[in-house]
């Protein structure tokens, strides 16, 4: 199945990429327009001032986007196979992984994978069970 389909129930989509950045076609993040509070209005904004931990697939803003990309780097990793007792989540720009690995040396490619992915600061395996 993958990762990706399995944590977050989507497909990979057109364009998607681990590195964090704009990519043509991706959405613009909206923010409030300082100038129309009152009105209650948003303005659009380039990807410039997204902390490349909340930068999704396709380059736009994703809450859990470094997640997201490291699900895809998984994928993309023809030495992983979907491990179905491990999940990925994101403490800003530090990559947590929870559940189970069949061995360690599955877990240390995974955390090599990880760390390697734009904006990702840190791994915790901290709630990793191993065997």
């Amino acid at each position: 199945m993958g990762f990706l389909k399995r944590i977050f129930k989507q497909d990979k989509p057109a364009g998607a990429s681990t590195k964090a950045g704009r990519r043509p076609g991706a959405k613009k993040k909206t923010v409030p327009s300082p100038t129309a509070a009152a009105a209650n209005t948003t303005v659009a904004t380039d990807n410039d001032d997204i902390p490349a931990c909340k930068i999704g697939l396709t380059g736009e803003f994703d809450e859990s986007g470094l997640a997201k990309r490291v699900t895809l780097a998984f994928d993309e990793e023809s030495d992983l196979d979907d491990v179905e007792t491990l999940w990925v989540a994101q403490l800003t720009s530090k990559v947590v992984l929870k559940g189970k690995v069949p061995s360690q040396a599955i877990l240390d490619k995974m955390v090599t994978v990880a760390k390697d992915v734009e904006g990702a600061t840190a791994v915790d395996t901290s709630q990793v069970e191993v065997g």
